[in-house]
């Protein structure tokens, strides 16, 4: 395969000479025809829909040339099968392993299934699953319980970063669906800002003899995480409760916390599995099975790996996960879009964007190619948004009326999760909520005209939209595994390494010579000074 810089191949001049020539007025083009026949199907009844996308037969094509170009299923069948892409930190990428035994089939020629470093990968990964869902059994049926005898009615997380905000966005997204089908087991909360009011409020909103902890850092070292664990830990003791009798760790197997006679059971995670990309892992599935059930957990991955076999296919129009990230990079280098805004019409997915913007700004945010050579193009977008209807009445003026452009990426269902709905004005919420999306997709694709300009809209507004009928676990799966998918596609366009994240290193490292007084910079003495460190 060849690994080429985006500004170096025939198809970005193509489409920097389209994008010059071409003004392609989808404000005037947006018709009942163009909604119905711009869709691709996704995995778990989803399906996206780019009718409201500045593109047109002809772009198409080129973004086509471009993925066939630079070789980009070529490149995900080689991450699936093991090959080194974490060129940074000289890793391979193995999260789509994750999905289970589902995963099997589209890797090929066995490297990833064989072993490394004295194992086999997919065993360690079906084990780990297999053992997290057994241990979510037992705390069900009462085989485990708290130091005083009582059994678990709460799990809270301790992590930061991938391993707080992926599952509490997943966990957040199920918990109306799992108490409306009768699937709820635990209250799950979470814990990650070493600011010690996060813990605090936390734990004074939990019966500590009825609280799990599930303390998630892979390297066993992070140190907020371990802040907070011992934060957690002091409030047990005062308690008079046994911390090792309510606390599991998600580690690597070679971290200090990894069989460790503090916890009462360990699940692992490995090198190949960045934390942004870890939601499949124990990382989400140890909160998720014990707050929803194992089987929960398991129709999530379903969904996933559904996804992750749909985004093998060459054709991009019927690859949503590869189409998506096509648009995205036609928006961001030749449409000059630098921002990306993510709106799920969905209360359930009120963190979702939280986790996006983490996966694609910590992927993507890099000025240098996968071999640490310095592009001349632009690379990741500005990810931000909120759930509809609240953002329309924030930040939806900007949107509307500013000056820039930002593309939007709607997402929507025509049932909620719970059914639990009340009918005014002669209709009931859940169709009120759909009502909106569809008359924003309309308002900013085609705008409005008015002899008043502070009431003219220009329209022209791109967007996208995922919709499908409910919010399941499946469904859940499948919208992560297509976000997950799209930032991989668009990485691999930008020749870049998609999977460390230095940009979060230089800080970490300031903030140790600050708490050592060992500063060896005045400004950060004087800062530290005046925060009162």
């Amino acid at each position: 395969m060849n690994y080429m810089n985006f500004d170096k191949t025939a198809a970005y001049k193509k489409l920097a000479d389209y994008a010059k020539n071409t003004n392609f007025n989808f404000r005037r083009k947006l018709d009942a025809k163009r909604v119905e026949e711009c869709v691709v199907p996704m995995s778990a009844g989803l399906t996206y829909s780019w009718a409201a996308k500045a593109v047109n037969e002809e772009c198409v094509v080129l973004l086509q040339e471009l993925a066939n170009e630079q070789e980009l299923i070529a490149k995900y069948k080689a991450l699936l099968n093991g090959e080194m892409m974490n060129t940074g930190e000289k890793r391979k990428v193995l999260h789509q392993l994750l999905r289970g035994e589902q995963c099997n089939p589209v890797i090929e020629n066995g490297t990833a299934g064989e072993a490394s470093r004295g194992k086999n990968i997919g065993e360690f990964y079906r084990n780990e699953l297999s053992r997290l869902c057994d241990f979510a059994s037992a705390v069900h049926s009462g085989k485990f319980k708290g130091a005083t005898g009582k059994p678990f009615t709460t799990v809270v997380q301790i992590g930061i970063g991938g391993s707080d905000l992926g599952p509490r966005a997943m966990y957040l997204a199920l918990e109306n669906w799992a108490i409306t089908e009768g699937k709820k087991h635990l209250d799950a909360k979470f814990i990650s800002n070493v600011d010690p009011d996060d813990a605090s409020a936390v734990i004074a909103s939990c019966n500590l003899e009825q609280c799990l902890f599930i303390l998630v850092s892979k390297s066993g070292t992070t140190q907020e995480t371990l802040a907070n664990e011992l934060f957690v830990k002091d409030k047990l003791k005062k308690a008079g409760l046994d911390p090792s009798k309510h606390m599991i760790a998600v580690t690597s197997e070679t971290s200090p916390l990894a069989r460790n006679s503090a916890y009462l059971d360990s699940f692992y995670i490995d090198d190949y599995v960045g934390g942004r990309y870890s939601s499949s892992s124990a990382v989400g599935g140890c909160v998720l099975s014990l707050a929803f059930g194992p089987g929960v957990f398991k129709d999530f991955l379903t969904g996933a790996a559904e996804a992750d076999k749909l985004a093998l296919n060459e054709d991009i129009l019927k690859n949503a996960a590869l189409f998506d990230a096509l648009i995205g990079v036609w928006e961001r280098n030749f449409l000059n879009y630098p921002y990306t805004a993510v709106l799920p019409y969905s209360q359930a997915l009120s963190r979702f964007p939280a986790h996006l913007q983490q996966m694609d700004m910590e992927s993507n945010g890099k000025r240098v190619n996968r071999s640490g050579e310095h592009v001349n193009y632009e690379t990741g977008p500005v990810v931000f948004g909120e759930p509809g209807t609240n953002g329309q009445h924030s930040f939806y003026q900007l949107l509307h009326q500013s000056t820039s452009v930002i593309p939007l990426q709607f997402i929507g269902f025509t049932e909620s999760q719970r059914g639990d709905d009340v009918s005014v004005d002669g209709s009931v919420s859940q169709t009120k909520l759909a009502a909106n999306l569809a008359a924003q997709i309309v308002a900013f694709a085609k705008g409005q005209d008015s002899d008043d300009k502070n009431k003219e809209f220009p329209g022209g507004r791109p967007s996208s939209l995922i919709y499908g009928k409910r919010l399941t676990p499946a469904a859940l799966g499948s919208l992560l595994a297509h976000y997950e998918n799209k930032v991989m596609f668009q990485g691999f366009v930008w020749n870049l390494n998609s999977f460390d994240q230095e940009g979060v290193q230089l800080g970490k490292i300031l903030t140790k010579k600050v708490l050592s007084g060992n500063f060896g910079d005045n400004a950060l003495e004087a800062y530290s000074k005046i925060l009162g460190v």
